[in-house]
C-alpha cells in the first residue's frame, strides 16, 4: 500500500491559530505525509524544516486555481519548490466554472493549462472532487467532462471516496476506471445518522476500506490522504484512530 497522509484542513482552526504548532501535533500522531491547505502566511523555509526535523513527507497541497494563474503563479511556483511539494492538486471549481456542460468543458482547458505549466516546472497536477461534480450533464457527470476532456499525462485525480459515495457513486468503480491516473485517495468514512450522511472515522462507517486500498494497491496509488472534518469526539483523537485502523488495513495487504 501507498503512503499515509493527513490533510490538514481537518484541523484548519487550529491551523489558523497556529500553524506551525498545529503541524507538530499532527505530525505526532504518526502521519507518513501531511497535504496541506493554505500556509497561513507561514515562510515555506520554516514549514521544511519542521517537517525534516520530523522525516515527515509533503503528500501534497491543496491550491486555488486562481493561485495558480496569472500574477500568484510565480510565487505559488517559488513557495512549492522551496517546499519541495511535486503535487497540487485543485480543491474544488468556484461555482461560476461548474454550472452547465460548456461550463465544465472550459474549466477542463483550463485544467489542461495549468496543468502543462505544472507539468513544465516539475509538478504533477490534480483534480480533487467533492459530491457536486457527479450532477449529471447529458449522459454526462460533471467529473466525467472534467476528466474525458483533460489530458491524462497533465491533469491527474484525488478522488475523495467520501465524497463520490455521498453522491451515490461507486468509488471502487472510479479508481477502475481512472487507474494510474489517480495519484492520490481522500479517505474518511461515512455513517448514517437519522438518515442523514455524515462523516466519521475509518471502520466506524459503511465504506468498504478494505477493497478500496486493495484496488489502490493494484494501480500503485501514491498516497492514502485521510481528511475528516466533522467529529464527535477531540479531533486528535479521531485523526489517530483514522491512521492506527489504516496502518492495520496497510498491514493486512503487505
Amino acid at each position: 500500500m501507498g503512503k499515509i497522509g493527513l490533510q490538514l484542513f481537518s484541523v484548519w482552526k487550529d491551523a489558523e491559530k497556529d500553524f506551525l504548532g498545529t503541524l507538530q501535533k499532527v505530525i505526532n500522531l504518526g502521519y507518513e505525509g501531511i497535504q496541506f491547505a493554505g500556509f497561513y502566511d507561514t515562510p515555506a523555509d520554516q514549514v521544511k524544516k519542521l517537517l525534516e526535523e520530523n522525516k515527515t513527507l509533503v503528500a501534497g497541497a491543496h491550491v486555488g486555481v486562481h493561485q495558480l494563474l496569472n500574477d500568484e503563479w510565480e510565487k505559488t511556483l517559488e513557495y512549492h519548490h522551496t517546499l519541495q511539494n511535486q503535487l497540487i492538486i485543485c480543491p474544488a471549481l468556484p461555482k461560476e466554472m461548474r454550472q452547465t456542460m460548456d461550463d465544465y468543458k472550459r474549466s477542463a482547458e483550463l485544467l489542461n493549462q495549468i496543468g502543462q505549466k505544472c507539468h513544465e516546472a516539475g509538478f504533477i497536477f490534480g483534480y480533487h472532487n467533492h459530491d457536486f461534480e457527479f450532477q449529471t450533464f447529458g449522459e454526462k457527470t460533471g467529473l466525467e467532462l472534467l476528466f474525458d476532456n483533460t489530458d491524462p499525462e497533465l491533469v491527474k485525480m484525488e478522488l475523495d471516496c467520501y465524497w463520490a459515495s455521498f453522491a451515490d457513486h461507486d468509488a471502487l468503480g472510479i479508481i477502475r476506471k481512472y487507474k494510474n491516473r489517480i495519484v492520490s485517495l481522500h479517505i474518511k468514512d461515512m455513517k448514517l445518522e437519522s438518515g442523514q450522511k455524515a462523516g466519521t472515522e475509518i471502520g466506524h462507517g459503511q465504506l468498504d476500506f478494505d477493497s478500496i486500498v486493495k484496488v489502490g494497491n493494484e494501480f500503485g496509488i501514491e498516497w492514502f490522504t485521510v481528511e475528516q472534518e466533522e467529529f464527535e469526539r477531540d479531533p486528535y483523537e479521531s485523526l489517530t484512530i483514522n491512521v492506527e485502523n489504516l496502518k492495520k488495513l496497510r498491514s493486512r495487504r503487505l
